[in-house]
């Protein structure tokens, strides 16, 4: 009978290390994308304080959409009740098994990005808290500037080895 365990999509890769470059995939835990519905007031503030009492961060994906993200699966019972909290004017989507997220960091890491993304990455522009669905390279990805030299990166389940590899690439100058 064959082994129906799920695998994290990157548990073999090891970590890309140099002193100016850290590649290196983040757990897989929790990934839900709340969606607000058309003419409902700004729900930000509300989105930001449950995500908090949820131990989850809040990022924007695009208007009206967030990602909320944390290292640890969050219980059925915590999600339905988050779900909850946010009806009628919003409602949410577990991705957690369908996106993996990675991080990138280190002295050459907006280096290293400008090779693979439009995404203007000058602090000003794009600063530490920041998030935006983007391309690297050819896959759809959603980046969050955490420090000036800290991103994570959260792509399709489908995708991921695909932007690990993309990403190795890029990183190759630096190793």
């Amino acid at each position: 009978m064959p082994d129906l365990r799920a695998l994290p999509a990157l548990a073999d890769r090891t970590p890309l290390v140099s002193h100016g470059i850290r590649l290196s995939p983040l757990p897989e835990g929790t990934v839900l994308q709340m969606i607000v519905g058309p003419g409902a007031p700004d729900q930000t503030a509300n989105v930001e304080r449950l995500a908090n009492e949820s131990g989850l961060a809040a990022r924007p994906l695009s208007p009206g959409q967030w990602l909320l993200i944390g290292d640890k699966p969050t219980r059925r019972a915590d999600m339905k009740h988050l779900l909850a909290a946010l009806e009628p004017q919003a409602s949410g989507i577990d991705q957690s098994q369908g996106r993996v997220r990675m991080r990138l960091e280190g002295p050459m890491a907006v280096k290293v990005l400008a090779k693979g993304t439009a995404v203007d990455l000058n602090q000003r522009a794009f600063p530490p808290g920041r998030s935006v669905a983007t391309l690297i390279g050819h896959i759809a990805a959603h980046l969050t500037r955490h420090d000036v030299e800290d991103f994570e990166i959260s792509v399709l389940r489908g995708l991921a080895e695909a932007c690990w590899i993309d990403l190795a690439g890029m990183c190759e100058e630096f190793v």
